[in-house]
């Protein structure tokens, strides 16, 4: 572990960096499974403010 000594002797410890590495692009079939995913979440809050706006101005 790297150990600095700061004035008046203490020690300070610091974590060791994680491994580096490259991200790759998603492929054909993860762009078509993110797409579906932000279309379904996009109704889902579409269905929930409609919900919330009836409710409101039902009674």
């Amino acid at each position: 572990m790297p150990y600095t000594t700061e004035d008046g002797g203490r020690l300070n410890n610091f974590a060791n960096e994680p491994r580096m590495y490259r991200a790759e692009a998603p492929t054909s079939s993860e762009k078509r499974n993110y797409l579906i995913l932000g279309v379904l979440g996009a109704l889902l809050i579409g269905g929930v403010i409609t919900i919330a706006f009836y409710a409101s101005n039902a009674g």
